[in-house]
């Protein structure tokens, strides 16, 4: 099996459209994590009781972000897919922040995207197109899974399409100078 964070993510930047791999699944207490080494998902940690993802979370193949991950995105699909389900996606915005251990502070963006095929939200073309109170709960879900792991999720904005693909082909570009050396 090909390490999927190397596999191309096939990114349209007229469609704002790409590929991504769902790590863990919407409703799930279980944080799964693609681990490379292994080409296998595995149990990253459970949810603090009573917390589950409140959408597909994963990442994009072929980027890596500012905290050396593979650029994350949380997927609206109207029902749940499963670890390691290829979706495609059409990036819709950003939600920009920051990770702090109490040791070391981290950029962490989180990619907001809308799966093509969903009849809920496949016509979304825009963070600001969603339901205010659904942003609302994905940021404080990430500000209390963060808590519960002891680190502080700072929310710093929300943004559009445009500077959510410039985060993504940043990524990507990190992602190529990184498989020349």
């Amino acid at each position: 099996m090909e390490n999927l964070t190397r596999m191309r993510n096939q990114w349209d930047a007229r469609k704002r459209e790409c590929l991504a791999i769902v790590e863990t699944p919407k409703g799930s207490s279980n944080k799964f994590d693609y681990n490379p080494d292994y080409e296998l998902f595995s149990l990253g940690g459970l949810l603090a009781e009573g917390l589950v993802f409140p959408f597909d979370f994963g990442f994009v193949p072929s980027t890596i972000a500012e905290d050396g991950d593979p650029v994350d995105v949380m997927i609206l699909m109207d029902a749940p897919a499963f670890p390691g389900c290829l979706l495609n996606v059409r990036i819709i915005g950003a939600i920009e922040a920051y990770q702090d251990d109490g040791s070391k502070r981290t950029v962490n963006n989180r990619l907001i995207g809308v799966s093509i095929h969903s009849h809920n939200h496949g016509e979304v073309a825009k963070i600001s197109e969603l339901n205010q109170g659904v942003l609302d709960q994905v940021e404080e879900f990430f500000v209390s899974y963060n808590k519960s792991r002891g680190k502080l999720f700072a929310v710093e904005g929300r943004r559009g399409p445009k500077r959510a693909a410039a985060l993504l082909e940043q990524g990507m570009r990190t992602f190529r100078a990184r498989q020349k050396k």
